[in-house]
């Protein structure tokens, strides 16, 4: 009697078990099922971003990518494989400056239309550049050399005010300076990879055109990712009295915008910062830091691994030091930026007056300027996001983009100024430096003030 009942009741629990299972192969089956299933969660830093934001990094990181390829290797190539002089190389590349002014005027005004839009200015920008790629591949005096890069001067200005203008348009709120440092974050690791392929190319092959054709090639990538899978963010305005100001020229608007052109001061000497670093902070540490009793500076290979090091900080810490910053308004974030720009100059003038010690100080200073950077580039941007109407983003964004055509203009010239005056000018230009960013700290307090006073 009990074996009949134990057997029984095992038969009952199989027929539980398989009615359940069909119970759950039903529900499956039901449209809202997959709905009521658990979602997997990402891990809590990882950021909060639409897809499309994700894509456009993509794309800006393949973009970036093919620039890296030709940056450092298109002086050498135009000297000693074409021919032209040292000057006329210099003249040639720097060509794209003036043309790169008209591209970021007309590429503002472009994103701002409902007939272009940031997407077909993107796709615009896209297509002149490949094409400009191309011709410096083919390029085989100065004439071409200068035609090319004109276009592609065009074709770089025509790019900055779209995208930024797009990832502003993506993103909102607390999340707009992850959006602005992932975008960055994807140009510096494109920039880099392409540098350092770009270099191992040129080792193995020796065909320094290839790398004019590579890049060429990633922008007609990039064009293909914004065509197929970005679609157009722009939102014409709804408001009245933002849509009488539209019926201004939205140069006009942008340019009567005190608070707009007050920051645009210290925002240009933000970029001059930038630009020291890359241009005349290489040749102050190789020709004014002495090292020892050899009364040399720095060997090539230690700068190379100094610079090396700032890339590596500037990748690695973006995204975190976001973040961190992400709790304080965009004025209060630059000047914690600024602090640390003046630590880093000091650190760095230090570096050629100390007698020793002297490495620790560049790596001190390379240090603190890595996190400097990465702390403004996305606050940056978006406090002028915060300046904007929001269909005037593309124009107000392309002002944001000629401060670092200016910085880069007046930045290497101020910095070979210093070093050709001699030992005691080039130390304290380092620490005029660090005086100045208590002006721009000044100027970043009354710009907050003048943003609450909007509110």
């Amino acid at each position: 009697m009990y074996a009949w009942t134990h057997l029984q009741i095992g038969f009952c629990v199989q027929d539980c078990r398989i009615s359940n299972l069909k119970y759950q192969i039903s529900n499956l089956k039901s449209p809202h099922a997959w709905t009521l299933m658990p979602k997997p969660q990402l891990p809590s830093w990882f950021p909060r971003l639409r897809p499309q934001v994700w894509i456009l990094a993509f794309g800006r990181f393949l973009s970036q990518s093919g620039t890296g390829f030709t940056l450092f290797y298109a002086p050498i190539y135009f000297v000693s494989q074409v021919g032209l002089s040292a000057t006329a190389v210099g003249i040639g590349l720097g060509s794209g400056s003036i043309s790169g002014i008209l591209g970021r005027i007309l590429g503002g005004s472009f994103s701002d239309s409902p007939k272009m839009g940031r997407r077909r200015t993107l796709l615009l920008s896209a297509i002149i550049s490949a094409v400009a790629s191309f011709l410096l591949a083919a390029a085989s005096d100065f004439p071409s050399l200068v035609v090319a890069n004109l276009l592609m001067g065009f074709g770089v200005g025509l790019y900055w005010p779209a995208t930024e203008s797009m990832v502003a348009d993506l993103a909102d709120g607390e999340h707009r300076q992850e959006a602005f440092a992932l975008t960055r974050l994807a140009d510096n690791l494109g920039l880099q990879v392409g540098i350092i392929v770009g270099g191992f190319l040129i080792a193995v092959t020796g065909n320094y055109r290839s790398l004019f054709i590579i890049d060429g090639i990633s922008f007609v990538i990039f064009f293909a990712v914004v065509w197929g899978a970005i679609s157009e963010t722009y939102k014409p305005s709804t408001s009245r009295e933002i849509g009488k100001k539209l019926q201004q020229n939205g140069w006009m608007v942008a340019l009567s915008d005190r608070t707009l052109l007050i920051y645009a001061v210290v925002n240009t000497l933000f970029t001059l910062y930038i630009s020291q670093i890359q241009t005349t902070m290489p040749l102050y540490f190789s020709n004014f830091v002495v090292v020892g009793a050899s009364e040399k500076g720095f060997s090539t290979a230690t700068i190379t691994i100094l610079f090396a090091f700032s890339t590596f900080l500037t990748v690695t810490l973006q995204m975190p030091i976001a973040r961190a910053l992400r709790r304080f308004s965009c004025p209060r974030a630059l000047m914690i930026s600024a602090l640390l720009w003046g630590i880093g100059f000091i650190a760095i003038g230090l570096t050629g007056i100390a007698t020793s010690g002297n490495l620790f100080l560049a790596i001190l200073g390379l240090f603190f300027l890595s996190v400097a950077t990465v702390a403004y580039t996305p606050f940056a941007s978006a406090l002028v996001v915060e300046l904007a109407p929001e269909s005037l983003r593309g124009v107000y964004l392309s002002i944001n983009s000629q401060c670092w055509a200016i910085g880069y203009l007046i930045g290497p010239p101020v910095g070979g100024w210093a070093l050709d005056r001699g030992q005691f000018a080039a130390n304290n230009f380092w620490l005029g430096l660090a005086a100045s960013v208590g002006v721009a700290i000044l100027i970043l307090q009354i710009v907050d003030r003048r943003l609450k006073s909007r509110i």
